[in-house]
């Protein structure tokens, strides 16, 4: 990243999950105590992107709507098959009319999203809910920074050579739009396809349970989830700048861990700083925090 982002969070596994990324500015995912966490912040906010409707993910809307409403913005992005957004919207815009002009984006997997001049995000399927192909229900997002670099054949040429080709010929024909990956959202998702999140400079991944033979979800009202070995060895093996862990199950203490991040980090070798967001604290600026493993 050409910045370092400052990044505020609080993740607890079944209570609430979400993550304000003040620059953009956007917040991943919407649980309780948003509004709290983030006072006079909360208002710098003009995307939502919630990856499912679990609970968790979505019950700080309420009161952050409610605080921060005004004409098309916040923009509410959701899963397009997830109906309790749509009710949501319809509770609110009657309980608090002046929310009714809040501006509700159902989105679904591969949809790419302009936010800001440079930035855009992209929506992708997980598999935290059983559904099939084609329905989407829960998503992962990756937010690109996109620029405009000038061809190599043309970087000799004088700056009023450059213009005249343009004019004639379009800026597209004399340059490429290059995109970098500067942050990835699990969102709650088992660990599936590593190469999807390589090059990634920032991956903000869930580890709810700490070892892998507990991710299978306990009813069929309980997604999927990753564990924090499957995560590590994903990052072992993929090229990413920084990881942030969220998600841990309340039944764990920092000590724990911590123990565990740093035991994962050094059997598989892993050299990227990696953060972790514990439960039930908020963790503001996280990037300038020390690093778990170092």
């Amino acid at each position: 990243m050409n910045e370092e982002y400052n990044i505020t969070a609080f993740s607890t596994a079944l209570f609430s999950t979400w993550i304000n990324i003040e620059e953009l500015p956007l917040l991943l995912d919407a649980g309780d105590g948003i509004s709290s966490g983030l006072l006079q912040k909360a208002r710098k906010v003009k995307h939502v992107f919630i990856s499912h409707s679990d609970r968790d993910h979505m019950n700080g809307l309420h009161q952050f709507i409610q605080l921060n409403a005004r004409k098309d913005f916040p923009v509410i992005h959701y899963p397009k098959d997830s109906t309790s957004f749509p009710a949501m919207a319809k509770f609110l815009s009657n309980f608090d009319p002046h929310t009714k002009d809040v501006n509700w984006e159902a989105i679904q997997d591969g949809d790419i999203l302009k936010i800001k001049k440079g930035i855009e995000v992209l929506a992708f399927r997980n598999e935290h809910i059983a559904v099939p192909n084609g329905i989407h229900k829960s998503l992962c997002y990756k937010i690109y920074e996109t620029k405009t670099k000038l061809k190599s054949e043309y970087k000799n040429l004088n700056s009023d050579r450059i213009v005249e080709i343009a004019a004639q010929k379009g800026s597209g024909y004399i340059s490429d739009v290059v995109k970098n990956n500067i942050v990835g959202y699990s969102g709650d998702t088992p660990v599936d396809n590593y190469e999807k999140w390589n090059q990634t400079n920032v991956l903000i991944h869930e580890s709810t349970f700490i070892q892998g033979n507990q991710i299978e979800p306990v009813s069929k009202h309980v997604g999927k989830h990753s564990s924090l070995e499957e995560v590590m060895q994903m990052v072992s093996e993929i090229e990413i700048q920084k990881l942030i862990l969220t998600h841990f199950s309340a039944r764990y203490s920092k000590k724990y861990i911590d123990d565990s991040i740093r035991k994962l980090s050094k059997s598989l070798k892993i050299q990227v700083p990696i953060y972790a967001v514990y439960p039930g604290e908020i963790v503001r600026d996280i990037l300038k925090k020390n690093p778990v493993n170092y």
